[in-house]
């Protein structure tokens, strides 16, 4: 018995069931299904029932949900939504921000220099594919804030890789000036390169794939070529030293817009791959969880890391938006659409872990901020931000009579 329950089989049986019974009971309950599907988790996962941990397996196949995740809402942006200068001025201030906030925090906890860097950096990126799903479960993708929120957290996860680099970097001295420069060159040369190619060729080789013969027989083709492209600019953002979903997302701006006329609709087949994927994704969330390893002397750092992680986002995301013209709505949403931390400081507590850097008790504070954060902006921009008024739900209830 417990040699089938540890079979990749089991696992992966136990981690379809759980996401999928997640998002279907928290839609029922017209909860965010993030919400659900990072409590099936922890329900699953070491700090419940212990089915399964937070294996290379489960790593692995929530990073391909990631993936898929943000391939498909890139589908939903323009390019020209995301290259304002606005939005970069909201993810240069949501990195520096929490990143200072993180460090003195740290300081202030007798973390050395060192180790506050990478609790910085751990506060720094936002992830996307949380608020942005949530965003797209309410309809709010083409909103205002919606199209700030993504185009400034594109810049914030970039801006965050890249001091995660140079932390790790200076922590073992081995970085330069012209280190960080080609770096940040790297990442630039990437975004644009990847649109520009895109933009000018891969759309208008789709689109001559839609008229052949072959698509009008197989219609799949497109579908398969197009999840192709998203995976192809993944592995170029991994080998670049960027991060896998920021090449699928940018895959998914450039392929915006595509226009069929034989083949399947690719954004249909990608949204069923999302469902799936996407909720391992927000499984393996909750899955890292251990609540057995969090000592009561971490109490009081988690309780004051997660009160920065959120403050930080609000004021260093919501206020330069307030201050750039936009409304005080769009101004709250953005700076709560920036609060989740996921994947990326997911990352930098296993590398300040594996490396010494912290301890176990540190590193399940980075994670628990994560979630509550994570948790957070779903229950906020659902329940608050956007909640509907009692003359919307009104008119709700008469069409649906």
């Amino acid at each position: 018995m417990n040699h089938v329950m540890h079979s990749v089989e089991f696992q992966m049986s136990v981690l379809l069931f759980m996401a999928l019974s997640g998002y279907l009971l928290a839609s029922m309950l017209k909860q965010p299904s993030v919400v659900g599907q990072i409590l099936a988790g922890i329900i699953i996962g070491p700090s419940v029932f212990g089915l399964i941990t937070y294996t290379g397996f489960v790593s692995s196949l929530g990073h391909l949900g990631a993936a898929i995740l943000l391939f498909t809402i890139g589908l939903e942006f323009k390019v020209k939504d995301l290259l304002q200068l606005r939005y970069a001025v909201i993810g240069l201030f949501g990195v520096v921000v929490p990143w200072a906030c993180g460090f003195g925090l740290a300081l202030l906890f007798d973390f050395d220099p060192g180790r506050a860097t990478l609790i910085g950096v751990a506060l720094s990126a936002t992830s996307i594919a949380i608020t942005a799903d949530t965003l797209r479960e309410m309809g709010k993708l083409d909103s205002v804030a919606a199209k700030a929120i993504i185009g400034a957290a594109v810049i914030d996860d970039v801006l965050a890789l890249l001091a995660l680099s140079i932390s790790l970097q200076v922590g073992g001295g081995e970085a330069s000036l012209p280190d960080i420069g080609f770096m940040l060159l790297k990442a630039v040369v990437f975004l644009v390169a990847g649109v520009i190619l895109s933009q000018r060729y891969l759309r208008h080789w789709i689109t001559k794939l839609d008229g052949t013969a072959f698509a009008q027989r197989y219609t799949e083709a497109v579908f398969v070529l197009a999840m192709m492209l998203a995976f192809a600019y993944a592995i170029v953002a991994e080998l670049m030293g960027l991060s896998a979903i920021v090449g699928a997302f940018i895959a998914g701006v450039s392929l915006e817009g595509v226009h069929l006329k034989h083949s399947r609709n690719f954004h249909e087949g990608a949204d069923y791959l999302r469902i799936v994927f996407g909720a391992i994704f927000f499984v393996s969330l909750g899955i890292l969880v251990d609540v057995s390893a969090f000592t009561t002397d971490m109490f009081l750092f988690l309780l004051a890391l997660t009160v920065a992680a959120i403050a930080s986002k609000l004021i260093g995301c919501g206020l330069p938006a307030r201050l750039l013209g936009m409304s005080n709505k769009d101004s709250i949403a953005i700076g709560v659409g920036m609060v989740p931390r996921g994947e990326i400081a997911m990352v930098v507590a296993l590398l300040a872990l594996n490396s010494g850097a912290i301890e176990q008790a540190a590193y399940i504070a980075i994670v628990l901020m994560s979630l509550l954060t994570a948790v957070f902006t779903p229950l906020v921009l659902r329940n608050w931000v956007y909640r509907p008024s009692p003359h919307q739900n009104k008119a709700h209830q008469h069409s649906a009579d």
